[in-house]
């Protein structure tokens, strides 16, 4: 597998010309033009631009000095925040972006031309499936604190969402709580997944001697699901509670929340009476932990 992952990596930098100089043609190499794109029309912060590239501080630094140098950009304090620095592109840089687009157009219309219809729709669905697994591998899965302002902006968009999908509404402080402070070792734990830096998901787990534990805020952002987050979370959540000693758990949901079920199901849960008086739940669901 490591050999046909370093083979796919060589055909993949040779076809779209990584390793040049001249990337599409122009006098930078491809970093210096992934940049151009990633500040976009509007600028972008250098933290998010190190965050979203990957980036160390010091190629960043050369490389934006390099596109300074050449009049595409502009570096200054942020008009919100003048601790921060804004890179922005100036009219050049502007044409220059246009150009390049116009010549990866012209590159990938390259890859698809020599291959017949049939082909050409099995490369791209290829292509769409490993970018979905090479970004699901991408995530990071972290125990954070649930005060932590990136737990706090998951659960206020869990809260919304379940608000917008209910018939009737969803009032946080009805029913069940999982309070910070439930959530905090050694009552429990919090996770919260990180994609390029960006908080993407949540989830918390409810420890409690003798009785099962119980699995809340379970959480994932519309614009990253379909990667198989959901099971990972649930996974790791469960790997924590089975190493509290934790034999069993429990989940309550909305019947509304169709992804959720399924994935409850298919994880092995098993749905059961009600266990508690969430008014919110409909259905209710538990499981028995591997190493019971």
């Amino acid at each position: 597998m490591i050999a046909d992952v370093r083979r796919f990596n060589r055909t993949v930098t040779d076809r779209v010309g990584a390793l040049r100089d001249h990337f599409l043609g122009r006098r930078r190499p491809l970093g210096e033009a992934r940049l151009l794109w990633e500040i976009g029309a509007n600028g972008c912060e250098l933290r998010k631009l190190r965050s979203a590239l990957n980036l160390d501080s010091g190629y960043l630094s050369r490389s934006l000095r390099s596109l300074e140098a050449d009049g595409l950009i502009v570096v200054e304090p942020s008009p919100h925040d003048g601790r921060k620095r804004v890179a922005r592109l100036t009219r050049a840089g502007r044409e220059e972006r246009d150009l390049l687009d116009q010549r990866s157009d012209d590159l990938a219309r390259s890859l698809l031309e020599p291959l017949n219809s049939d082909r050409q729709r099995r490369l791209v669905d290829e292509m769409r499936a490993v970018e979905r697994l090479l970004t699901a591998a991408q995530v990071e899965i972290v125990p954070v604190d649930p005060a932590r302002p990136d737990a706090r902006r998951c659960v206020a968009a869990y809260f919304a969402e379940l608000d917008r999908r209910s018939d009737t509404g969803y009032d946080p402080t009805v029913g069940v709580s999982a309070e910070p402070h439930e959530m905090r070792p050694p009552a429990g734990a919090f996770v919260v997944a990180y994609l390029r830096g960006e908080a993407i998901g949540c989830g918390g787990v409810k420890l409690h001697h003798h009785a099962p534990c119980e699995i809340k805020r379970m959480w994932v952002a519309e614009e990253a699901r379909g990667l198989g987050l959901g099971r990972r979370l649930l996974e790791e959540l469960e790997g924590l509670a089975v190493g509290a000693g934790a034999t069993h758990a429990h989940i309550e949901t909305n019947g509304q929340l169709t992804e959720a079920v399924a994935l409850y199901r298919s994880a092995g849960y098993v749905e059961v009476p009600p266990f508690n008086e969430e008014p919110f739940a409909d259905p209710w669901f538990e499981k028995r932990l591997p190493g019971d």
